[in-house]
């Protein structure tokens, strides 16, 4: 069986997210559908994460095994004449037997976009979260750079997660300001469910100077949860690349 990867872009905005589900169409199931239709075959697609309903990306990754005799270019183009325009292949290549979208991957980047004006866009409406209070961008990078390094994440874990560690890496984040947007990205060996939006959400709190960056770090040291660990909403969060 050859084993095939994909890179995927996508708007998350009509989706109940990555993972096949019964609560609402899924990026997974509607790109399987898309599979089988083209090879005959049950297709089970491997992602290198979940996103929650409303995430986007940029470069999500899965692979699949197939018997297909279709080269990768010819399975890219059939997919993107198959599949709704909100969901797209920007490539498809031969891996390894061996590769796994999620087991593989070294280290994923997430962005948010956080639209800071007194007026909403039309456009971003679902693309980017709308905060019109005035934000300091320059405290909420400061903030955010305490999070490079290996740490324990409860805070900024989802109430009631099960998982087997909350400590995770962090190789790079920052907030930049580009006109009326904010992002914030960060690169790190594994997130949890949730964690950027709780990272984000926490962050406004500072750009607000509700906290002090060094109170933000505070939280992170700490491992508890005060009032000011907001999640930010789905709509403004990307998984932007994944890397191997």
């Amino acid at each position: 069986m050859r084993n095939i990867r994909l890179t995927i872009e996508y708007d998350g905005s009509g989706y109940a997210g990555w993972q096949r589900q019964p609560s609402g169409p899924t990026i997974q199931e509607t790109i399987e559908t898309s599979l089988a239709t083209m090879t005959g075959e049950d297709v089970k697609l491997l992602g290198s994460g979940r996103t929650d309903s409303g995430v986007h990306a940029l470069g999500q990754v899965a692979n699949f095994r197939t018997g297909s005799p279709l080269s990768p270019a010819d399975i890219q183009k059939g997919l993107n004449s198959l599949l709704p325009k909100d969901i797209v292949i920007t490539d498809a290549e031969e891996a390894e037997p061996g590769f796994h979208a999620q087991l593989s991957a070294k280290s994923k980047t997430y962005m948010y976009q956080i639209l800071n004006r007194p007026f909403p866009s039309a456009l971003l409406r679902e693309r980017a979260w709308f905060v019109p209070y005035p934000l300091k961008a320059r405290l909420m990078d400061e903030a955010a750079r305490a999070l490079v390094g290996e740490h324990d994440f409860r805070s900024f874990a989802q109430s009631g997660a099960t998982v087997k560690s909350t400590v995770r890496t962090v190789l790079g984040a920052g907030v930049a300001k580009r006109k009326d947007m904010l992002v914030f990205s960060i690169e790190a060996d594994g997130f949890m469910k949730r964690m950027v939006r709780l990272i984000v959400g926490t962050l406004v709190q500072v750009g607000k100077e509700r906290i002090s960056p060094g109170e933000f770090r505070g939280i992170l040291e700490s491992g508890e949860k005060t009032k000011f660990v907001h999640a930010a909403p789905a709509r403004g969060l990307y998984l932007k690349e994944v890397k191997y």
